[in-house]
């Protein structure tokens, strides 16, 4: 993704959760450390309906703009970290499945970082099934963020 590779590259999976935003911070700290650039990496689908003759997409349904959506979430997100001006910050907005968008982004990265869990369905899950996908078949290095029970975000 980074045209110079000098610069270590971290990156980062968001989804707007607190385990993600918390994992941005991690990020952002390490980024400042090393002087790495960081790309924070939201993915989206099309959510699936089901349908007469099976699952099937809802996209033509209604017209939302999931890529939008997406990208509002994950500039929320980066406002939310409140990145110092020296840390940079690339913005990825992937239409596809976050676990394979992360692994390919992370491809030649020096890090990966990610929540413990996200917005998936299992919200009580120690790993979520893209944190333990990434941890599995990752190419670099990857470091799992967890917010522990009770402790404010931020903190």
């Amino acid at each position: 993704m980074s045209a110079d590779r000098t610069t270590p590259r971290i990156v980062v999976g968001v989804d707007g959760s607190p385990p993600s935003v918390e994992a941005l911070r991690w990020a952002i700290r390490q980024a400042g450390l090393t002087g790495a650039a960081i790309d924070a990496v939201i993915a989206w689908q099309y959510p699936i309906a089901a349908g007469g003759l099976g699952w099937a997409p809802t996209a033509g349904l209604d017209d939302t703009d999931y890529g939008e959506l997406a990208a509002k979430t994950l500039s929320a997100a980066v406002e939310e970290a409140a990145p110092p001006p020296d840390v940079t910050i690339r913005q990825v907005v992937v239409d596809g499945n976050p676990a394979d968008a992360l692994l390919d982004a992370a491809d030649g990265a020096d890090l990966l970082v990610v929540g413990n869990r996200g917005h998936g369905t299992f919200t009580s899950a120690l790993l979520g099934s893209v944190s333990s996908r990434c941890v599995h078949h990752a190419t670099c290095p990857v470091v799992v963020v967890r917010v522990p029970a009770g402790r404010p975000r931020g903190s």
